[in-house]
């Protein structure tokens, strides 16, 4: 495994991830940096109470994922595949102490900083969330339960970021009462044929088990707190080789009706309604004029919550963030902050 993993980890390192071990990677995010030197914090510190400079953006399974999305910012070119062999991957223990150890070096040069709190630099030290969205798909790791159960144990948050490939991953988490915090499955197309050209995935069942997926997320309500999660993209000229993707869009308005059918499939607690950043390795596949702005997101997330399915079960705008292009929806405005209680 070390091998395959090689040849990637200078690039990883030159988008500041710290790798851990054989398949993990942290990364200090942009909003945990902001929050340190006092210059906002993210919309989950807004909208879910968690404090952004006690964020942890983590990754166990850190270049391997089934899908190469069009809108990922991260390398997936240079994905290493879509399997582990539990025989070959790392303790959950370790890699979460390894993980918070790599993250303290990452920070210390925010020590001794002038627009530094020193008591907020050493909150930072200890992290109470930790998010499992840095890159990768969490759920092909084969010890997930363990890893969840670890951070449980340190009265920690943990959000679990999917793609929606792997519902028996999810259902074990279930079955060994592992499930995390929130769990979020990523939805950035409304129909199966949009769904193949959007994800690229390398599993020929894909629109099947990300269904799958929806049908379990319903059947988790009252044990996991549940959020799907789209990536909005509309049309424009793209000023790079990739010419085709100039008219792929997935927030037309013959659009809206097909994702409200996937939501009241899932019945999910939240919908966060983001807009595309061409940033990173998605600018090679897609240029700045492909991204909405937030206006134009808050308009799509008004018609989905405006169409019969998702207004008769109560499903309303509950805040936006325009600094980072987001609308939650949700039908409860006071369910939204996290109940520290319970974790």
């Amino acid at each position: 495994m070390k091998k395959k993993v090689y040849g990637v980890m200078g690039v990883l390192e030159g988008m500041k991830y710290s790798p851990v071990g054989n398949h993990s990677a942290v990364q200090v995010c942009r909003w945990c940096r902001n929050s340190l030197n006092g210059r906002g914090v993210c919309w989950k510190e807004k909208f879910y109470g968690i404090e952004s400079h006690r964020c942890c953006e983590f990754s166990c399974a850190v270049m391997w994922c089934e899908n190469k999305c069009l809108h990922c910012w991260r390398p997936i070119e240079m994905n290493l595949g879509s399997c582990l062999n539990e025989k070959e991957v790392d303790d959950p223990k370790e890699i979460l102490e390894k993980i918070i150890e790599a993250r303290k070096k990452l920070l210390m040069g925010f020590k001794g900083n002038k627009n530094v709190d020193p008591k907020k630099f050493a909150e930072s030290l200890e992290p109470t969330l930790f998010t499992m969205s840095l890159s990768g798909e969490p759920t092909i790791y084969p010890k997930l339960s363990g890893l969840i159960k670890e951070i449980r144990k340190r009265k920690a948050v943990s959000f679990l970021v999917t793609n929606g490939q792997n519902p028996d991953a999810i259902a074990k988490l279930d079955k060994e009462n592992a499930l995390p915090t929130q769990l979020t499955v990523s939805m950035n197309a409304p129909n199966e044929k949009l769904f193949t050209a959007w994800h690229r995935s390398t599993n020929k069942d894909a629109w099947e088990k990300f269904n799958r997926t929806l049908d379990l997320m319903k059947k988790l309500k009252g044990k996991v707190r549940r959020a799907l999660r789209m990536t909005l993209v509309k049309k424009g000229e793209t000023k790079n080789k990739n010419k085709e993707f100039n008219d792929i869009s997935n927030m037309e308005d013959e659009n809206v009706e097909e994702y409200a059918k996937l939501i009241k499939k899932a019945q999910p607690d939240f919908i966060h309604v983001k807009g595309f950043m061409s940033v990173g390795y998605a600018r090679d596949r897609m240029g700045y004029d492909k991204m909405p702005w937030h206006k134009e997101v808050k308009e799509f997330a008004e018609k989905l919550v405006n169409t019969k399915m998702l207004s008769e079960d109560g499903y309303k705008v509950l805040d936006e963030e325009e600094r980072s292009c987001v609308v939650v929806l949700g039908k409860n405005k006071k369910d939204m902050k996290i109940n520290w209680k319970k974790i």
